[in-house]
């Protein structure tokens, strides 16, 4: 019998316990490597233990870690105008994590009609298959009910469509809609990337309608699809974006994007985070940000995940019993599996491989940015083995 702990009994829980990183690998207490292709779900962007973002964090530790938003944090500035200068944003929230930045999206939006003069405008269209954070407001967001079950009436204000459907999307518009919200590319739904084509058409109803139209990079952005955000592929900007994981390189730390214009109702008092943007969260941000957007860095991404990309459809071929698809964009990569997605990661996890279990029976490929086309071979590897298992398991079990 497992023994008992004081924990929440809210995981499941691999029994793996890792006690330090270096790049893609993870060491277990017992001196075993593993590949690891989740990187925290997207969250370790540039690898464990990169010497210039640890550098920044000690360096900073040494001065003073947390402030509050009492005062001026001058890291907040920096990296404030850093991301404001390559994006489409001209303000910027810090929070500590993404359901935190969806908050504030959220909050910014409905406040942006109120002091236009139309507080009936609160309403919120998005997806279904969507995954916005565990607050209350953001499963609501979300709206799957897996996550809504047990924890009261649903907060009001979000109306769901199904996933890349225009016309209903149309259909859901009232005097009452406020924004339409969804993700570039569905992470937790499976990873089901919003063609551009219908992005393009997003950004035209909103500018049609008056609305705000908000983005939730939290997974998919800070170069994880190849661009420094997804929706940069649409060719088109949105109003408000929500970002982390990936910006902290495993420092919690998330942000709330926003235009001069949608951010019009947020005043003094209307928002506010007591560790959000704290000295410790920008130090590591600004030097996360150094990497990224380093020379030929986000070429490296790209090519990269092709080498990636055209070994998981060679795989697909060669075990069309295991892969039925794959999918996605950039280095965040889906396998959507023929037998159960829990099936192949225990393989994958045999191989000493680590990936992501998602909606829609797939698993989540998503290696640190810094990945090279041999590690990821050496990925692809790993999955043709578990593959191999997977096939002589059901091998023998057919002529038992």
């Amino acid at each position: 019998m497992a023994e008992a702990t004081p924990l929440y009994q809210t995981y499941n829980r691999a029994p793996l316990r890792f006690e330090r990183g270096e790049g893609v690998w993870l060491v277990t207490e017992s001196g075993e490597h593993y590949l690891d292709f989740a990187a925290g779900v997207a969250v370790t962007s540039v690898g464990h233990g990169h010497p210039h973002v640890v550098g920044a964090l000690k360096d900073q530790a040494d001065k003073v870690w947390h402030l509050s938003n009492l005062y001026e944090v001058p890291g907040q500035e920096v990296l404030a105008k850093r991301l404001t200068d390559v994006t489409f944003a001209d303000r910027v929230f810090f929070t500590n994590s993404g359901a935190e930045a969806l908050e504030c999206a959220i909050k910014t939006a409905r406040r942006y009609h109120f002091a236009k003069g139309h507080p009936e405008k609160f309403h919120i269209i998005t997806m279904e298959g969507a995954f916005h954070g565990r607050t209350i407001a953001t499963i609501a967001a979300g709206g799957q009910e897996k996550y809504l079950e047990g924890f009261g009436p649903k907060a009001p204000g979000f109306d769901q469509v199904p996933f890349d459907d225009i016309e209903a999307v149309k259909a859901a518009i009232t005097d009452a809609t406020a924004a339409i919200l969804v993700e570039p590319v569905q992470g937790e739904g499976g990873i089901r990337p919003i063609p551009v084509e219908m992005l393009r058409a997003l950004r035209d109803l909103c500018d049609e309608h008056g609305l705000l139209l908000i983005l939730d990079e939290v997974q998919c952005g800070v170069g994880r699809t190849g661009k420094l955000f997804a929706h940069e592929w649409a060719g088109i900007t949105p109003d408000l974006m929500a970002v982390a994981k990936g910006i902290g390189g495993g420092f919690p730390l998330g942000a709330c994007l926003a235009t001069e214009e949608a951010a019009y109702g947020m005043k003094a008092g209307t928002h506010g985070s007591t560790y959000g943007g704290n000295p410790l969260a920008m130090a590591v941000g600004n030097a996360v940000l150094d990497v990224v957007l380093g020379d030929g860095f986000l070429d490296n991404v790209r090519d990269t995940a092709l080498v990636f990309r055209q070994g998981l459809a060679s795989l697909k071929d060669r075990y069309p019993d295991v892969i039925e698809e794959v999918r996605g964009e950039g280095l965040m990569l889906g396998i959507k599996a023929k037998v159960p997605n829990t099936e192949l990661l225990m393989a994958m996890r045999d191989e000493h491989l680590l990936g992501v279990p998602a909606g829609d029976n797939v698993i989540r490929l998503l290696p640190p940015l810094t990945v090279t086309a041999e590690e990821a071979r050496d990925g692809l590897a790993r999955i043709e083995h578990a593959a191999e298992r997977i096939r002589a398991k059901t091998a023998v079990a057919a002529t038992a």
